[in-house]
């Protein structure tokens, strides 16, 4: 029987000014990488998987702006990166 973890790392990204919390499994280096590439080559779509399981496709550009931060939380059972079950609406509470 395995234990439930007690904390887990939270990984946030704010593209424009709008923010949105990463899933549990999300690959933040290659996210960075993909990020990187896609406002070198003058604009295209990068995808990922925020809190919630919800998939996310962001249009990134050579002026958009993009910050990532990740901090240590309490766990919490949603948000496992699995987009073929999403939770929640509009609101992750």
């Amino acid at each position: 029987m395995s234990e439930t973890p007690s904390s887990m790392i939270r990984a946030e990204i704010v593209i424009n000014g709008g923010s949105a919390f990463l899933a549990q499994g999300q690959d933040v280096h290659d996210l960075k990488r993909n990020i990187e590439a896609a406002a070198s080559s003058g604009g295209t779509f990068v995808d990922f998987i925020v809190e919630g399981n919800r998939s996310v496709s962001a249009l990134i550009t050579s002026t958009s702006s993009v910050t990532i931060s990740i901090t240590t939380v309490l766990y919490a059972a949603h948000g496992t990166g699995d987009d073929k079950s999403p939770f929640g609406g509009f609101y992750n509470l």
